[in-house]
């Protein structure tokens, strides 16, 4: 079984040194690296690259919210806080798990089983983020279409749309080149989520398995065409 990397981010050393100790039970479970705060967290997730991370919510300036909204590739979480008016928001972003401090035996033993069945397919890049007052961890593979709105970037993924704030410029350096495809000025979409590409009038235009529809501009056809040779 593959060794899986952890990450331990808490303000509290104690909560640390026990969290280490629990873990000490799970000899597949290699703890990396540690941190106490968002700026060392980040340092140790970009050094470390670590498949999990037990993140505390609540710290001294960055929150663990705000961490990960920091971060362009998230890692799977489990939080582990005291402050359990967080917990719809953590299940909210679809977290592993949620632990309440004292942390209990049987609770961590749970949170590590489901992320051992998470990990049977090979985990997706994902991302955290905030829109307005809700917080969501996307995975790339769900997102089908990203839309410029002023300085944000609009993710559309399964039945949801939410912004994030970059520009679509951006955003575009970080995308998988091998599954993202600038159609326009304005729209990203994903090559695996075309259904079909029409020409109308001169316009080529890409319809979308959720019968989306996003015009092709010129420039950009001759390369949709020899893109989607390769799909499917």
């Amino acid at each position: 079984m593959p060794t899986i990397r952890i990450v331990l981010i808490d303000d509290e050393r104690s909560a640390r040194e026990e969290m280490k100790r629990m873990l000490q039970d799970y000899p597949d479970l290699a703890i990396v690296g540690e941190a106490a705060n968002a700026a060392e967290a980040r340092k140790a997730i970009s050094d470390l690259h670590p498949d999990l991370l037990f993140l505390d919510i609540q710290m001294p300036g960055e929150s663990g919210f705000e961490l990960l909204e920091s971060l362009d590739s998230v890692p799977e979480i489990i939080f582990v806080t005291a402050f359990d008016q967080y917990a719809l928001k953590a299940f909210e972003v679809s977290a592993i798990d949620y632990l309440m401090k004292p942390v209990r035996d049987e609770r961590l033993a749970k949170a590590i089983e489901q992320f051992r069945r998470k990990q049977v397919s090979k985990p997706d890049p994902q991302v955290f983020i905030k829109d307005g007052n809700s917080y969501h961890l996307v995975r790339w593979s769900d997102v089908f279409l990203i839309e410029s709105l002023d300085n944000y970037a609009r993710l559309w993924f399964n039945d949801k749309k939410v912004l994030m704030k970059t520009s679509l410029n951006q955003l575009e350096t970080k995308l998988d080149p091998n599954l993202f495809f600038r159609a326009n000025r304005a729209q990203i979409i994903q090559l695996r989520f075309i259904e079909k590409i029409n020409q109308i009038k001169g316009q080529m235009q890409v319809l979308l398995k959720n019968k989306t529809s996003v015009d092709v501009s010129i420039r950009q056809a001759a390369k949709l065409k020899e893109r989607t040779l390769h799909i499917h």
